[in-house]
């Protein structure tokens, strides 16, 4: 090991005890027992007194992988400019296009300056793809090129691929340094503050749910659903939902919820509307899964870097309140009673759906053709 250059650094050398101890480690849960089993631990990130690697022998690369996310060429430049203004390290390579740009494509050199204005643009500055991940030909690369430390910039799958690369490392006995650094706006990484590109996501959200509000409350009974990020987690539309005031309802995966029934999501929508004569609904994109593959046949399809395609939720829970629409305009026109279970109306919607359009037609037509109708359905 080597001391680490940050001792030398006027900006780190005022500053006591800015390193961080090896044993320091972060419990994944805060509120624990007193007799409850130590649980799981992370070690604490941070420079610490000793450095594995020497600057002048280090050879590092970038690669961004999978989706696009605000901040990543943020990330870039900071890994850049960090590893030459703090550590001393001039060496550091750009891997394009992904994890198969290390064995089908050039490296290009980074440079503070050739970063230094990156983080203006959006996208990735060095560009991105999924799949495309070959274990041994990466490592191959790594090895090949005298690289010994690995950045890699990306979500769930990418972070799986690191991993795997970790291993093959670590069985051909490299000395390399693998670091994934978690992309996701989701905001769904336990122990740390807060992931890169969440603020952004959840500001953009707000452009969309003012939108919605102010189309729904021209209308009467209008009904807004915006559908926000979050595969497993709902974090951008809960924030999103606390800072805009103008939703009425937030759904999310944490918290389960239904449709019909007393304290069900249908009787809060009538509610609302007969309160207020519009409402604004907010759901992530992962939340109601469950309820909607009992409508459709959910098959287990994945991208191409191994995530689960989910169900489109947005468009499912537009089509159900559609149909509780045409309920609520034959009750106000009083071609049913207003004791009428709806879930016998419901049924009518289910078979409609299945080919049995006789049922359904009726009660549609009834309830746009009501000039010649003055009193309840005998």
């Amino acid at each position: 090991t080597y001391p680490n250059p940050l001792q030398n650094s006027p900006a780190y050398a005022i500053v006591k005890q800015h390193f961080v101890d090896p044993e320091d480690v972060v419990s994944q849960k805060i509120v624990t027992q007193k007799n409850s089993a130590r649980g799981v631990h992370f070690r604490r990130a941070g420079p610490r007194e000793k450095v594995y690697f020497k600057s002048d022998d280090v050879r590092a690369c970038i690669v961004t992988c999978g989706g696009l996310c605000p901040g990543i060429n943020t990330v870039i430049r900071e890994i850049v400019c960090g590893l030459n203004y703090m550590y001393g390290v001039d060496d550091v390579l750009g891997i394009e296009g992904g994890y198969r740009g290390f064995y089908s494509r050039n490296t290009i050199t980074l440079t503070p300056k050739s970063v230094n204005d990156i983080h203006k643009r959006g996208g990735t500055f060095l560009r991105t793809s999924r799949g495309g991940h070959d274990t041994k030909r990466i490592v191959g690369s790594i090895q090949d090129r005298g690289i010994n430390q690995v950045y890699i910039i990306g979500g769930d799958g990418t972070q799986k691929g690191a991993s795997v690369i970790y291993k093959e490392v670590e069985k051909r006995g490299l000395q390399v340094s693998v670091a994934g650094i978690p992309k996701t706006i989701d905001n769904d990484i336990a122990v740390i503050d807060k992931s890169f590109g969440f603020d952004t996501a959840v500001e953009e959200a707000q452009r969309a749910i003012n939108a919605a509000h102010v189309e729904v409350e021209s209308f009467e009974n209008g009904v807004g659903i915006v559908k926000l990020m979050g595969r497993y987690s709902g974090f951008i539309a809960m924030y999103a939902t606390l800072a805009s005031r103008d939703v009425d309802c937030c759904l999310i995966p944490e918290s389960p919820f239904y449709l019909e029934g007393p304290g069900g999501l249908f009787e809060f929508i009538e509610q609302r509307l007969k309160e207020n004569g519009h409402m604004v609904i907010v759901l992530a994109e992962g939340a109601g899964q469950e309820l909607v593959a009992e409508r459709m046949d959910a098959v287990g399809v994945k991208d191409a870097s191994g995530n689960k395609l989910l169900l489109d939720v947005g468009l499912w829970i537009s089509q159900e309140i559609k149909d509780l629409g045409v309920w609520f305009l034959l009750r106000k026109r009083h071609i049913l009673y207003y004791g009428e279970d709806f879930s016998v109306l419901h049924a009518c919607f289910k078979r409609e759906k299945r080919g049995d359009r006789k049922n359904f037609a009726f009660v549609r037509k009834k309830a746009l053709l009501t000039d010649n109708v003055y009193g309840p359905a005998r």
